[in-house]
């Protein structure tokens, strides 16, 4: 059976990070990239707000030079995806597709949030063609232009006035009659003049072309449909973190996001840390990501030092 020092579950920026840090303090460590390998960040065309990328950058050429650069100073990445972890004593009893076991002096866990979508094929088709999960990502390609937010809560009314600030119109569809945000948020939305609700619809389908998303077709609840002309699709209706594995081992919050200790990594198990979207509801950035990646490896340096 394998044993390692440092076990890094997932990739994308919070896990290539938490390697470089941790190779670089030749701690050995091995990393599984899992079912996405380079995180949500592979799906999107052009990241303009990372730093040291003046001209922008396209996601997945940012990811493979986060994972050379881990790689460089020896990081051991591999292809696979974790199936069991047994986090009731140390070492940590980890089982990798199904059937290869190791154990793990210390984990970091990586494995991010993966965004909510309508599960449309024509949503699935123009992902990062117009369709987005990430309006503060994305909303800057799309000044001057209409584009279309999903959701009534309050991500998707900030998601909307975020957008309004930038384009010419924002479509907030909504599927029930009323909006879930709260009483602010709500009033926020309609003050904006840009912003109009579409209340009790629901997107029937994306459309678009070879260019791109070009519009939307919305069924009302009383059946009749609608098409609005736009640019950008935007998904708001939340995130579900990827946490099955650690359910019934780690303190996670109400929505399954691990909880961790203050401004630490530190989970409720010691030698358990965690980095990225996995413990992060409220900003899920790129630059974040790879912080709390860095915050995690040097929380588990200095566990595993003293």
């Amino acid at each position: 059976m394998e044993e390692v020092k440092v076990l890094i579950i997932g990739s994308g920026p919070a896990g290539y990070t938490a390697a470089i840090y941790t190779s670089r303090a030749n701690l050995q460590p091995v990393l599984y990239e899992g079912i996405e390998p380079g995180g949500q960040l592979t799906t999107t065309t052009d990241v303009e707000n990372f730093p040291g990328y003046p001209e922008g950058v396209s996601g997945p050429q940012m990811m493979a030079e986060m994972r050379q650069q881990a790689e460089r100073f020896g990081a051991d990445i591999r292809t696979g995806m974790v199936t069991s972890v047994d986090l009731s004593s140390r070492p940590f009893h980890v089982i990798v597709d199904g059937q290869r076991e190791l154990m793990a002096e210390s984990l970091i866990i990586a494995t991010g949030a993966s965004a909510r979508y309508l599960g449309l094929p024509s949503e699935t088709k123009y992902r990062g063609q117009g369709v987005s999960a990430c309006a503060t990502c994305d909303g800057f390609f799309y000044r001057k232009k209409d584009v279309a937010v999903v959701g009534g809560g309050d991500t998707a009314c900030e998601e909307a006035t975020y957008l309004a600030s930038l384009c010419r119109k924002v479509y907030l569809i909504v599927r029930k009659p009323f909006l879930r945000a709260s009483k602010a948020m709500q009033e926020r939305v309609f003050r904006t003049p840009n912003i109009e609700v579409l209340f009790e619809h629901n997107t029937a389908e994306v459309l678009g072309d070879e260019s791109g998303v070009t519009g939307a077709l919305l069924r009302k609840s009383d059946g009749s449909e609608q098409k609005i002309d736009i640019s950008g699709f935007f998904l708001a209706i939340g995130h579900h973190p990827n946490t099955e594995l650690f359910a019934d081992q780690l303190a996670l919050d109400a929505e399954g996001y691990i909880i961790t200790e203050g401004n630490s990594s530190k989970t409720n198990v010691e030698g358990v840390f965690a980095a990225g979207d996995v413990q992060d509801p409220h900003y899920r950035q790129a630059i974040t990501a790879a912080g709390s990646g860095c915050i995690a490896a040097l929380d588990c340096e200095r566990f595993l030092l003293r």
